[in-house]
């Protein structure tokens, strides 16, 4: 199955600013009923025969954030304008990404990159791109994807805030 990232709005039944009863309600579809993960968490994430995760963050009642975790299997893809960010190189992620937003290095993580104007989070324990056997730091592991603005400090926030008024 794939899974088309579309920020800010969300990707496939979930849809960013959803009310947490209808997120927990998406998630669940997500679910392969032929193969239900014991580690499946409802309310907080589904494990797909894939080995795909979803991952659903709620605050005041709404749907705030989606993480997605690297499959271990291509039977699930999880793709951005085309560029599946799990089977390809980190660092042709960010490249191809780069060609449709600005894509940024996280300043606290030298191994992770944030596209702030959507926002797209990609994230590895650590980076490795010249070693494509190291998998944990040649490819990204979790890709979030939220509302501009999610990883704003309040000073940030209130910028954010006034520059829209």
């Amino acid at each position: 199955m794939d899974f088309d990232l579309a920020p800010p709005t969300g990707v496939g039944p979930l849809r960013i600013g959803m009310t947490r009863h209808a997120a927990n309600a998406a998630l669940d579809s997500l679910r392969d009923l032929s193969a239900i993960s014991e580690s499946d968490r409802p309310g907080q994430h589904v494990f797909r025969p894939s080995g795909l995760m979803i991952s659903i963050h709620c605050m005041r009642d709404a749907l705030e954030a989606i993480e997605l975790g690297r499959p271990s299997s291509q039977t699930d893809r999880v793709l951005f304008q085309g560029v599946d960010v799990f089977a390809l190189p980190a660092r042709e992620v960010v490249r191809r990404v780069g060609e449709f937003t600005s894509i940024e290095e996280d300043p606290d993580d030298d191994a992770s990159f944030i596209a702030p104007e959507m926002l797209l989070s990609f994230w590895r324990p650590f980076a490795a791109d010249d070693e494509p056997e190291e998998e944990q730091g040649y490819f990204f592991n979790s890709v979030l994807l939220a509302r501009p603005g999610y990883y704003d400090t309040p000073a940030q926030a209130a910028e954010r805030l006034q520059q829209s008024s």
